[in-house]
């Protein structure tokens, strides 16, 4: 994938993001919360295209790394770009995982675990829906992802 360029994305100030965000949206992605499983909007999504950081717009997953998962939320096997995506350890609720946040808009978006039985490589990047914006493949060129479709269709 390209390098994206960090002037395409930015974090706006927080009184933009809570009246852009839904509570939901502004709870997860700033208060590092949780939305509740398997009655999120991606969990099911099963469409062609990318998923994108709801804070900045970065792109940070594809649908083709998407896979049917039974945590209840999206959950890809790999990111567009691993540089995109940062890891830190997190030890709430007296356990140990991986937190996932989006590089350029410190957006908490979930968690990756590994050894996953259901993942086709055993990674599972378990993402709150709320933490993302879906670009359909046939919206890409029109919202300036045209040069990730190649990411999705797996065609250059």
């Amino acid at each position: 994938m390209d390098e994206q360029n960090p002037q395409e994305y930015r974090k706006p100030a927080a009184e933009e993001l809570k009246a852009r965000l839904s509570p939901l949206q502004y709870y997860v992605t700033q208060e590092s919360g949780t939305e509740q499983p398997f009655y999120n909007e991606y969990w099911e999504t099963e469409e062609l295209g990318i998923y994108v950081d709801i804070v900045t717009g970065e792109p940070l997953f594809s649908s083709r790394d998407k896979y049917k998962s039974s945590c209840g939320w999206p959950a890809f096997s790999a990111a567009l770009d691993k540089e995109e995506i940062r890891e830190l350890e997190d030890r709430s609720y007296g356990r140990l995982r991986t937190e996932v946040r989006s590089r350029l808009g410190d957006t908490h978006l979930g968690h990756v675990f590994e050894n996953d039985p259901e993942s086709p490589n055993g990674t599972r990047y378990c993402i709150n829906s709320a933490s993302l914006r879906f670009i359909p493949l046939e919206k890409m060129e029109d919202e300036g992802y045209g040069n990730l479709i190649p990411e999705v269709t797996g065609r250059e």
